[in-house]
């Protein structure tokens, strides 16, 4: 009778242990899911694993589209790889475009960071986020398609000649290019690619409807490699050249993804100019030139309001006579019960 009756002592003594432990288990659980729970809620945290998972999703989108066109004569084109890197970054878009903004972009996280629109604390945080997540996106492929690599290629991973497979991840220069000639392609494509999200994205300008932007931007994409992808394969990313050659790297291709015509460092540094010229000619040349939006209408309409109660004021003892009365320009009264029109043109102009 004195002794405490509780469910483990109906139990067997193993079970009774069991329950012990989980509740044990559960209570040391509890505060390390709370804690982490606190850190995914940090918005350097949020920001990072966007970045993170939207390069990844895009870049798996992308060099799976490349696999196909180079691994696969029946399977993949080279509009199959414009859709997959534009149809990719639509994703990526909607996966973090309210949380980190969905750049995927080492240029655009710089051109962002270099105007002032963003913290230059936040920039390791998108480049790591960004690099890791292309990085493993690199792995995914390499073993999604490792064995057609291996068939491809005779199983010699090369980085150029007719069974060339290091061209999967990365990008690298074809013969009709120099060096030079690259690096001045790759800054005016990246400079259009950042002309044209400011453009689309410009409140004040004529942005893309709400809810559009992420397929407008991979249109976007498509059309440029379309029209512009021919000369460099339009990496006009860091975060979407770097991590992929140095995966290759790592993985059996060996130092030549460095040392093919010397070209690894231009997807690098040209995106960065690129994106920074496009942005400030952007500003310059449209954002400097978009008037503030109309008041007039809201102006008129407030001074039609303050003109009601005085019109009944001056008129609420109407004379019983009219007399005629003619008044010259020179002794006409000035009396301004409402602002002159000037004011509204001026509202127009700034």
């Amino acid at each position: 009778m004195g002794s405490e009756c509780t469910w483990a002592s109906f139990l067997p003594t193993g079970l009774g242990c069991c329950s012990r432990s989980t509740r044990n288990s559960k209570m040391v659980s509890s505060p390390v899911v709370t804690k982490m729970q606190a850190i995914m809620q940090k918005e350097m945290v949020r920001e990072f694993l966007a970045e993170f998972m939207s390069t990844y999703v895009m870049m798996v989108f992308g060099l799976g589209s490349v696999a196909h066109m180079v691994l696969g004569e029946k399977f993949g084109s080279y509009l199959s790889v414009n859709l997959g890197f534009g149809f990719g970054v639509t994703m990526g878009v909607h996966m973090a475009g309210n949380i980190s903004g969905a750049h995927m972009n080492a240029a655009l996280t710089f051109t962002n960071c270099a105007l002032g629109r963003m913290s230059w604390k936040k920039f390791p945080v998108y480049i790591l986020g960004q690099f890791l997540g292309s990085f493993l996106a690199s792995a995914t492929i390499y073993c999604l398609f490792y064995s057609a690599i291996i068939q491809f290629s005779g199983g010699h991973l090369t980085v150029t000649g007719p069974t060339a497979t290091a061209s999967i991840f990365a990008t690298y220069l074809p013969e009709h290019m120099t060096l030079w000639r690259g690096f001045l392609d790759e800054v005016i494509v990246t400079g259009i690619l950042q002309l044209c999200l400011f453009a689309i994205t410009d409140k004040e300008n004529n942005p893309a409807l709400q809810g559009t932007q992420a397929l407008v931007i991979g249109i976007l994409i498509v059309v440029i490699g379309l029209s512009l992808g021919m000369n460099t394969g339009y990496a006009m990313n860091p975060s979407r050249d770097l991590p992929p050659r140095f995966f290759t790297f790592i993985a059996g291709w060996g130092i030549q993804v460095f040392r093919a015509r010397d070209w690894w460092w231009v997807p690098v540094v040209a995106p960065l100019l690129g994106a920074y010229l496009g942005a400030i000619i952007y500003l310059v040349f449209i954002g400097s030139s978009i008037p503030r939006r109309p008041q007039i209408l809201e102006n008129s309409m407030k001074y039609e309001d303050r003109r009601i109660p005085v019109l009944p004021k001056t008129m609420s003892n109407p004379p019983t006579t009219l007399t005629p009365v003619s008044v010259s320009p020179a002794n006409r009264p000035s009396v301004r019960t409402v602002p002159p029109l000037s004011d509204s043109i001026h509202l127009e102009h700034f």
